[in-house]
């Protein structure tokens, strides 16, 4: 099918976990005749779900993009996991649509997840529908929940259909008023909508009060409900049940005809480098600029770009640059992404969705064009919850550290919530993730894919150390095995620094009994000292040192002798000068429902935190802030789970170093077995 940018519709389907959105992605794909028949997350057939963990656990991990045609339009759709422990590639997705379909399981009702994703749809300015699934099941009270989405996201979320014969039949309520419906009325429900409609417009409502609605056309009618779409003013409510397909044909339809096309949502924001906004057109002819929102790497085609085109038209052999690249890369092959499948396509015009394969430079959130008039053009990024969770781990066999490091890399590659770490100072390398489901199953794809195979630990906490008095130490470093010898000899001072000022060297020899020459191999030797500490072996911070005196030899003395002199003087005085351990504090945020408060600060509590005050949201949440130390939260994301039922969530940033208690400071002294090289 040939078709204008005119005739696309991108939706994002969305919402809490177990409300359906992969059987209704599945649904949809069938009645369009993508696919001959739907299939089951139980069997593990769907289009969405085709990754061996997603079978496994019965659920979506990865977001899965898809397309159908119906009747002009070509639909691109995004079927998104519901979990927030894999919100990353969910968030990613919103950088691609014009419309989020927020599903609601009509037997649940308004979960955590619909919150959640209303919120982002409408931050993003993005077009919101309110998808209600499972109508035909027992115990579904709609009207009841008509009237709860209506006072959780307020009176412009309003049916367009309706459903009829106990959920198994739904009806249009936008372009007729005619039929009989399970609750309200269908002209009822019609004209509610369109005073809703008409409302945003003050030369349609004049037009429509004086001649009634025959004197509104359908071009004018849906003119008028993009427009309350883009600008928030309506949110339709629609029904349908994935199981027996009610209501599937009449979503399609209101995509069709009622939901924006990319040449009608509101702007993406697109900025320049120096940061003014950057206006892109659905133009076929204009340069080429396309946004980046998921990397798969596939073992067989290889490393797969999924972009979305904002302006321009991308063709097989399009010369195009990468962000701010100098040298651009060759569209060899242009894909569409039928679930796992690519099907090759010559262009990819402004709206579409299309994909390029084995460009090893490209990564997410990849801005590709193809004019150096467009470098350094960035959309603005999505607000990804910091990754929290941390492992640290290692190889379980020896001499796969290389192809661990490489496995690693493409996961995060592919999940914006996914991080590696490597610390220099503790030897480990970390990955952390959203939550402790989400680490287990990146470490098995990692296993299933890349044969890497890896123990697990907590992460060590980077703990530092440093002085709280002043201290004088001294050494004489002599050696003389014939010949030349070796000698230096230094005296300095410590002292203690404001916490975070770091470190300071101080040259105080007065009448050269130690060269200058010498003095940088002392402040050498006085860093390998602080970089082992001296109560519990971690590195020392925020401290002074002052060498003032000191002897050398005309012959013997060489920078090797000033190193272990300057090492052992540093010694000798930071044990008398109170050395005591830091711990890093972070500031902590902590969303909950209103009614786990109570449990909720008491473990904070119990960790050693300081409330510092709490906000109120809108939906009954509560945002409470403290200070906590790092090294009493690690495994703090179970403890929130458990106690909130999956609501609760959080976010961390350091804050500053403060002093342990003196407990804690001796089961880590108790628990260092120092060792100092003998030179």
């Amino acid at each position: 099918m040939s078709y204008s940018t005119e005739s696309i519709r991108n939706i994002a389907f969305a919402g809490h976990a177990g409300v359906g959105k992969t059987s209704l992605f599945d649904a949809l794909l069938a009645a369009g005749g993508a696919i001959q028949t739907a299939g089951s997350v139980e069997r593990g057939n769907t289009v969405s779900d085709s990754d061996s963990q997603e079978k496994a656990r019965a659920h979506s991990i990865d977001s899965c993009v898809a397309n159908l045609d119906h009747g002009d339009c070509h639909l691109n759709l995004i079927d998104t996991a519901g979990y927030a422990d894999f919100r990353g590639a969910t968030l990613a997705s919103l950088s691609a649509v014009e419309t989020v379909a927020v599903v609601v399981n009509a037997i649940n009702g308004i979960e955590y997840g619909t919150r959640r994703m209303m919120m982002h749809a409408k931050a993003r300015g993005l077009a919101r529908v309110l998808v209600i699934n499972k109508i035909d099941f027992d115990g579904a009270n709609l009207a009841a929940l008509v009237d709860a989405l209506r006072d959780e996201f307020g009176s412009e979320c309003l049916p367009v259909n309706l459903p009829a014969n106990r959920g198994n039949r739904v009806l249009d309520c936008f372009f007729h008023t005619e039929g009989s419906t399970d609750f309200s009325s269908l002209a009822e429900a019609h004209q509610r909508i369109l005073d809703q409609v008409v409302e945003i417009n003050e030369g349609m409502m004049d037009r429509y009060l004086d001649a009634g609605e025959g004197a509104l056309t359908p071009a004018q009618l849906h003119d008028a409900f993009e427009q309350c779409l883009r600008e928030g003013h309506l949110v339709p409510i629609c029904f349908v049940s994935a199981r027996t397909g009610a209501g599937i044909r009449e979503f399609l339809e209101l995509a069709a005809r009622l939901l924006p096309n990319p040449a009608e949502g509101n702007p993406p924001p697109f900025t320049r480098g120096d940061g003014t906004p950057l206006a892109v057109s659905a133009d076929p002819e204009a340069h080429v600029i396309a946004d980046v929102f998921k990397i798969v790497n596939d073992p067989f085609v290889g490393k797969l770009g999924v972009f979305r085109v904002w302006q321009g038209t991308i063709r097989r052999d399009s010369q195009l640059l990468i962000d701010d690249g100098r040298k651009p890369f060759k569209v060899g092959h242009l894909f569409r992404v039928q679930g796992r499948t690519h099907v090759e396509i010559e262009a990819a015009v402004p709206g579409d969705i299309a994909a390029v394969a084995k460009v090893e430079e490209i990564h997410f959130d990849a801005v590709l064009h193809d004019s150096h008039d467009d470098d350094q053009i960035r959309l603005a990024p999505l607000a990804f919850p910091a990754p929290m969770f941390g492992l640290a781990l290692e190889p379980k066999h020896k001499g796969q550290e290389q192809k661990l490091s490489n496995a690693l890399a493409r996961l995060a590659e592919e999940d914006p919530c996914f991080r590696v770490e490597h610390h220099k100072e503790l030897n480990e390398t970390v990955v952390r993730g959203l939550s402790d489901l989400h680490l287990k199953v990146m470490l098995e794809r990692m296993r299933e894919r890349y044969g890497v195979e890896v123990d697990v630990h907590p992460p060590r906490i980077a703990y530092r150390e440093t002085i709280a008095g002043v201290a004088e130490g001294h050494h004489r470093h002599k050696k003389q095995t014939g010949g030349a010898g070796q000698f230096g000899e230094v005296f300095l001072r410590l002292e203690p620094l404001e916490r975070g000022a770091g470190f300071e060297f101080v040259d105080a020899v007065k009448g050269g009994v130690i060269p200058g020459q010498f003095l940088p191999a002392i402040e050498k030797g006085v860093h390998q000292a602080m970089a082992h500490g001296a109560v519990a072996g971690y590195p020392l911070q925020d401290l002074r040192v002052t060498v003032y005196d000191g002897k050398y030899h005309a012959v013997d003395s060489k920078e090797v002798a000033f190193i272990s002199a300057g090492k052992k003087a540093f010694l000798d005085a930071v044990v008398k000068a109170h050395p005591t351990v830091l711990e890093p504090i972070v500031n902590i945020e902590v969303a909950i429902p209103e009614h786990n408060v109570g449990d909720v600060t008491g473990g904070l509590a119990s960790r050693r935190a300081r409330i510092l005050g709490t906000d109120s949201q809108r939906g009954g949440e509560l945002v409470i802030k403290a200070q906590a130390p790092l090294a009493e939260l690690t495994d703090y994301p179970t403890e929130l789970k458990s106690m909130t039922g999956g609501r609760g969530r959080y976010s961390l940033d350091l804050s500053h170093y403060e002093a342990v208690p003196t407990n804690v400071q001796k089961q880590l002294s108790d628990a260092w077995k120092p060792h100092v090289e003998e030179d």
